[in-house]
Order: structure tokens, then C-alpha cells, then sequence
């Protein structure tokens, strides 16, 4: 099993996932971050049973969200430039488990998107949702991400389902 903290969510992810923090990646941040006036990454590559789960994690249950950009355009970057950043990694990275893992999942059978959207909670423990997940949903299948996966998800650790592998605490 390997375990990720990213602020107070723990994912853990159970033997076979060859799982890594692709925005700590010694490439990314060294290499491939600065190229074309600078690149995004994803918060974690994960690479199991030939499909290669890009996630991105957004904890707003402390802090709301304040970019000016929307989000279904700063999770598309991000994929975008994780993707370009695999295939350079893929052949230049100098760290050879950095570059194994870009291979692997350069070389899985599927893509898939996994937005980890954690909202606030309301007075009274109901949910408060300043994000419409139906509505951010609907943009990333259709207009955002179609290309790369036409079926990307958005969760919280309350509503982790299959397919996702993993669990979040």
C-alpha cells in the first residue's frame, strides 16, 4: 500500500498501483515546469491495470477557492501539461524511476481525469456547494476534457466509488 497526504486528506493506494506525486517530481519541477512561459502539473500520476488515473486534488473546506480563472479550465491545463510533461519525461527525464513511470503510463490503454473536490460543510453538517459539481461535470465531458477522457469524475472522500482504486481519509 502506498499513502499520499496532500493538506489533510490521506490517499491510500493498495499494492499494484505504481502511484507518485507527478507535481514533486524531480523533472517536473527542474525541467519541464519553466518550458513555453510555464507548465501546470496534476497533483498524482497513478498507473494500474493499464489505466493511467490523473488526479487532481482541491481541498476547499478550510479556504474558498479565490482564482480568477474558472476551474474546469485550470483542471484541463493541468492535464494538458501533465500529459506533454509524461511524454517528455518518457525519454529525457534523468531520474530513471521518473522516467519508468512516464513510460508506464504513457504506454496504458486508457486515460482517465479524477477531480478531488472536497467543499465545505453548512451550520448544521449540511452540504454547502460553491461549486455545482453537475454543471463543472457536464463542461469537462464536453467541451474540457472529451479528448482525453470522455468520462471524468469528480468526487470527495465521502463518494469514492468503483472504478477508483483507491481510498481517501
Amino acid at each position: 500500500m502506498t499513502e499520499i497526504v496532500e493538506g489533510t486528506l490521506k490517499f491510500s493506494f493498495p499494492d499494484g498501483c505504481q502511484v507518485h506525486r507527478y507535481d514533486n517530481w524531480s523533472f517536473y519541477r527542474n525541467q519541464f515546469q519553466g518550458v513555453a512561459t510555464g507548465c501546470k502539473a496534476v497533483d498524482i500520476v497513478c498507473v494500474v491495470d493499464n489505466v493511467c488515473w490523473l488526479i487532481e486534488i482541491k481541498d476547499y473546506r478550510q479556504h474558498p477557492r479565490t482564482k480568477a480563472i474558472k476551474i474546469e479550465d485550470e483542471l484541463a491545463i493541468k492535464v494538458r501539461d501533465t500529459l506533454a510533461g509524461l511524454a517528455a519525461a518518457a525519454i529525457n527525464a534523468n531520474d530513471n524511476q521518473e522516467r519508468i513511470h512516464a513510460q508506464q503510463a504513457l504506454a496504458s490503454q486508457k486515460w482517465r481525469v479524477v477531480l478531488h473536490l472536497e467543499q465545505p460543510l453548512a451550520p448544521g453538517g449540511l452540504r454547502r456547494n460553491p461549486i455545482d459539481r453537475a454543471m463543472l461535470l457536464e463542461k469537462l465531458r464536453t467541451k474540457k476534457l472529451k479528448a482525453i477522457d470522455a468520462h471524468p469524475l469528480i468526487c470527495d472522500k465521502d463518494s469514492l466509488r468503483p472504478p477508483i482504486p483507491w481510498t481517501v481519509l
